[in-house]
């Protein structure tokens, strides 16, 4: 089923030069924070649903459509402060992370008009810039069951 975007949110992504376009939101969350990470890719704070946004410049690829592999993400924030360098160091490099990515309009900060959510993984941080790599889940080559019977952890039932 089609998404129905505000008549806003259409305009700005189909015009050549929108006057007002989207804002991307990012989430990160993660077990051993409190409250998740949240930026906004814009030049000011906002807020989106009772929450603050800190202003950050990022830049986020939305997940490709390859006909082969899971579809895939990037996303780089400028290193900019010690707070989100210093948890991906506690955090084992975010390890078990999810990304929230969310568009938003300006005119109506609440309305999420696109929304995707990716597993965060291999993060590298250099001096400049902190990279990741945006994936879902690879759900269909898991093993249906937890267990498998072999002779070599069941050999009661051989």
């Amino acid at each position: 089923m089609p998404r129905n975007y505000s008549a806003n949110f259409y305009h700005a992504v189909n015009s050549i030069s929108a006057a007002i376009l989207p804002i991307l939101l990012l989430e990160i969350h993660h077990k051993d924070l409190i409250e998740p990470i949240r930026i906004v890719n814009n030049s000011q704070n906002i807020i989106h649903q009772g929450h603050l946004f800190i202003a950050l410049a990022f830049r986020a690829t939305l997940p490709d459509d390859k006909q082969e592999g899971l579809p895939r993400a990037s996303l780089t924030i400028d290193n900019i402060g010690k707070e989100l360098v210093g948890w991906l160091e506690l955090a084992n490099g975010g390890q078990g992370s999810i990304c929230r990515m969310m568009q938003i309009m300006p005119s109506d900060p609440d309305t999420i008009e696109f929304e995707v959510t990716l597993s965060l993984s291999n993060v590298s941080i250099t001096p400049l810039e902190v990279r990741a790599e945006l994936s879902y889940e690879d759900l269909l080559n898991k093993p249906g069951i937890a267990i498998e019977y072999r002779p070599s952890n069941t050999p009661g039932l051989v």
